[in-house]
């Protein structure tokens, strides 16, 4: 095998002819792999733009160096002259190479890529010890990876099912706004906000054609949310997540029993210690304790003990169907309306608001787990990042990790 053909091979790079190589030694030390390069002459003098072959018109800049895959444990460089193009086009520019997404990048395409598939699999601080670059040069090589993806990709096409989700990602009310596609399980658009014009932001970018085309949207409680799709694509039925319904119960459940054991408190009595955890589980997941307080409650706590019922009626709702869960519905709000439990009746008038969108859901079976899901995800990234600095940042890594712009390591 000729030397050429296996420095591209262990580089992972193409239209380039080698010229020669030389040892240095590095800033920190250690030795480099310097390797003298030109493009081939298919890939000579073309607009870094647009790719257009165009005239030659200076000697730019002079050598530039890119930081290549290591040749075992040397780190390598390409060499090169930059000179500058006169496009047509775009006037003049500086020649692209084809080794490198831009070039005025410091790393070739399959360097970057490679730390684009390592930062979605891992710690971008470890990372960047192991590529040995800054934490910073790593961010910017995600932003391009994703960026030149995102380009050649319409993660738009084909939505039917979507599901909308805000997440704080930094202190201060600082929100991102996540749309999942429900079918692939994909995070299709993020933006930063959490307000009517993210949602209408969204909806810009996919257009009325294909908001007409959705069938279905999952969503909290959030009006600002309900009433753009509304808006846009009022065909779409919008599903509330069972997830937030049954959340609301538990509150209300919680505030049930820390009101009553104010109450028994103010009388000396203790009769609801340690029953939090055993009213808040399901009674497929009590153990024998747990069970035996739920007991307790039924002969000593007629108003907990109604309120739990209620919960659970409320989650069996959701696993009943769509025509005996709406007869379950039914009952449930005129349960809350007649218990004299404060906290439930005001849970009956908020279900009651919502009654179209859990009835939605009830027949479509749609709920936020996916977009849920993405929002930890999310979570989980900006803790193992220690925050981010823009929402940028967090965004690129996340259409890395969770909305399929990952690229394969080189050579695979």
């Amino acid at each position: 095998m000729r030397s050429t053909r296996l420095w591209k091979k262990l580089l992972a790079v193409g239209h380039i002819v080698f010229e020669g190589w030389e040892i240095e030694a590095g800033r920190d030390g250690g030795e480099v792999l310097v390797l003298a390069v030109r493009p081939d002459r298919g890939r000579r003098n073309r607009c870094s733009r647009c790719g257009r072959r165009s005239p030659w018109r200076d000697r730019g800049e002079g050598r530039r160096r890119w930081r290549a895959l290591d040749a075992g444990a040397v780190r390598c460089y390409l060499e090169a002259d930059a000179p500058g193009a006169a496009c047509p086009v775009h006037g003049v520019v500086v020649a692209a190479v084809p080794w490198a997404r831009q070039p005025w990048s410091r790393f070739t395409g399959s360097f970057e890529d490679q730390a684009a598939w390592l930062c979605a699999a891992m710690n971008t601080t470890r990372a960047a010890e192991l590529l040995r670059i800054t934490w910073r040069s790593l961010q910017a090589i995600i932003t391009r990876v994703v960026a030149e993806l995102a380009g050649a990709t319409d993660r738009l096409a084909g939505l039917r099912r979507i599901g909308i989700d805000e997440i704080s990602y930094r202190k201060g009310q600082r929100y991102l706004m996540v749309v999942v596609d429900h079918d692939s399980g994909r995070l299709v658009w993020a933006a930063e906000g959490r307000k009517q014009d993210t949602v209408r932001a969204f909806f810009d970018a996919l257009g009325p054609e294909r908001a007409a085309q959705l069938t279905e949207a999952s969503a909290d409680g959030a009006g600002w949310i309900r009433d753009v799709i509304r808006e846009r694509a009022p065909q779409a039925k919008i599903c509330l997540d069972s997830y937030h319904v049954v959340a609301w119960a538990n509150k209300a459940l919680d505030k049930v029993r820390r009101r009553l054991a104010a109450e028994l408190k103010a009388t000396g009595q203790a009769e609801l210690a340690d029953t939090r955890r055993a009213v808040v589980k399901k009674p497929g997941d009590l153990t024998t304790g747990q069970r035996t307080t739920i007991a307790a409650l039924a002969a000593i706590n007629s108003p907990l003990y109604k309120a739990y019922l209620i919960k659970e009626q409320l989650r069996e709702i959701y696993r009943a169907g769509m025509e005996r869960g709406k007869v379950l519905l039914a009952g449930l709000l005129s349960w809350c309306s007649r218990c004299r439990i404060p906290e439930f009746v005001a849970l009956g008038k908020t279900l009651r608001r919502f009654r179209d969108l859990i009835w939605n859901t009830l027949e479509t079976g749609t709920t936020n787990a996916r977009t849920e899901a993405t929002s930890t995800h999310l979570r989980a990234l900006t803790k193992r990042a220690y925050g981010f600095h823009s929402p940028e940042a967090l965004i690129a890594l996340a259409s890395l990790t969770r909305g399929g712009l990952c690229p394969p390591l080189p050579g695979r």
